[in-house]
Formats: C-alpha cells, sequence, structure tokens
C-alpha cells in the first residue's frame, strides 16, 4: 500500500549568508502491506510528523521516493495531490478539526460532497457510517454538545465515509481520556479487520502502539522496527 525508499527531509532556516541546514529524515525506508496496522511511535521532534506529513503530500521530500497503491506520488502538483487525498486516504487528527457551525452529520458529509456524490445515495451513506462508529443518534449534534470521544468518532466517521484504501492518524489519543482512548482503538481494531482498511498510526505512547500488528520507532530522523514479532494480519 505505501512504500517509501531513501526519504530524506530538511529544513533551511535564516536568510542568505546567514542559512543553516537543519536534517529531519535521514534515508528512511518503509514497507506497509495491505490491511496492517503500523504505528510510528516517537517523541516529540523525533521526525514523525514530518514523515507523516510527507507521507500525505502535504510536504515534498529533500529526496526518495513514495509510492501510495502503486502510484509514485513524489512529485504529485498540490491539485494532484488534493485529488488523490479524496479519492484514496482518510484523516483522524489529535485536535478533532470538526468545523464548530456544523452538526456530526455534516462534518461527516462534507467529503462526500467534495466528491460530488448524489445527494440521496450521499445521505444514505452518512447515515451508515454514523452507524457504524455508533454515533446515529447524535447525527444533529455540534461539535460543543458532544464529548471527547464523541467527537473523534465524528473524526473516524468523516475519515471512513469516502471509503479510503488508507486513514492516517496523527495522535488521535492524545485528547482522549484512558477508558475513551480504549474505546477508541477497539474501533480501529474492528475497523481494520472489518472493512481491511490499512491504518498508519503516529503516537508517542508505547500503549498506543501496540495496537499495531507492526511498530515501528523513529528516533533522530531514521526508523526501525520494534515492538516484537510482527502479528498476523486479519483478513
Amino acid at each position: 500500500m505505501i512504500t517509501i525508499r531513501d526519504l530524506k527531509h530538511e529544513f533551511v532556516i535564516g536568510k542568505k549568508n546567514k542559512k543553516q541546514v537543519i536534517p529531519v529524515l535521514n534515508s528512511v525506508n518503509l514497507h506497509i502491506e495491505e490491511g496492517e496496522i503500523v504505528t510510528i511511535l516517537g517523541r516529540s521532534g523525533s521526525g514523525k510528523s514530518t514523515l507523516l506529513n510527507l507521507i500525505s503530500g502535504y510536504m515534498k521530500p529533500t529526496a526518495g521516493t513514495i509510492h501510495i497503491l502503486n502510484q509514485d506520488v513524489t512529485n504529485l502538483s498540490e491539485g494532484e495531490w488534493a485529488d488523490f487525498r479524496l479519492q484514496h486516504i482518510g484523516f483522524i487528527f489529535q485536535s478533532f478539526q470538526l468545523i464548530p457551525s456544523m452538526t456530526a452529520f455534516q462534518n461527516v458529509e462534507l467529503p462526500l460532497k467534495m466528491k460530488g456524490m448524489e445527494k440521496t445515495k450521499r445521505l444514505a451513506k452518512v447515515e451508515e457510517t454514523l452507524e457504524k462508529v455508533g454515533l446515529a443518534e447524535f447525527a444533529g449534534f455540534y461539535p460543543s454538545e458532544l464529548s471527547g470521544g464523541q467527537q473523534q468518532r465524528v473524526g473516524i466517521a468523516r475519515a471512513l465515509v469516502g471509503e479510503p484504501k488508507i486513514i492516517l492518524a496523527d495522535e488521535p489519543t492524545g485528547s482522549l481520556d484512558v477508558e475513551t482512548e480504549n474505546e477508541f482503538l477497539t474501533l480501529i481494531h474492528q475497523l481494520n479487520q472489518n472493512e481491511g482498511i490499512t491504518f498508519l498510526v503516529i503516537t508517542h505512547d508505547r500503549e498506543v502502539a501496540k495496537i499495531g500488528h507492526r511498530s515501528v520507532t523513529i528516533a533522530n530522523g531514521t526508523i526501525s522496527e520494534s515492538g516484537g514479532e510482527k502479528r498476523a494480519i486479519q483478513r
């Protein structure tokens, strides 16, 4: 699903003769199979968020290649990346990033509107997806009327509604308490098993990292396998 080869990234700060190059990622190689949950574990500043931004096309690497679904996406334009994300990738964020003036239903509906899906089909799909994450009865609620866990479930529904093959999750449990975090991780596991969605989860929490079939540790811009033996993918 995702293949990264010799990926490097550096930031340049300063101006003219006072420029300074700061390396962030150094020759990262990573292969993620279809149906895997892979967790990337690292401390703040380790490069994990930069890696996620490169994989999702919000930043371009200094060197190396990224292939997603057998397509080289390394040098796609912004417009091409936007179309590719809309068709193939869902996102779950730590801060939920729901639109406060929209109901849960409307937040989940938004990606389908962007795709231009016909209204009757669109409404049915949103209802089905909210049911899937256990929020059907909260469809008309605004984000401010929902708990943190419920808001995160709306975020999951929004990521799911377009039927992506891949979901990228950036510190998805960072705003949740322990009980809600466990509920969230159980839901991710169920979606992976039932829907076959490939998940890439960025986290600093070793307990969260255990959800993965495989855990990758990132430190000082390089990655290594961790977490013992790779768990079998259940299909």
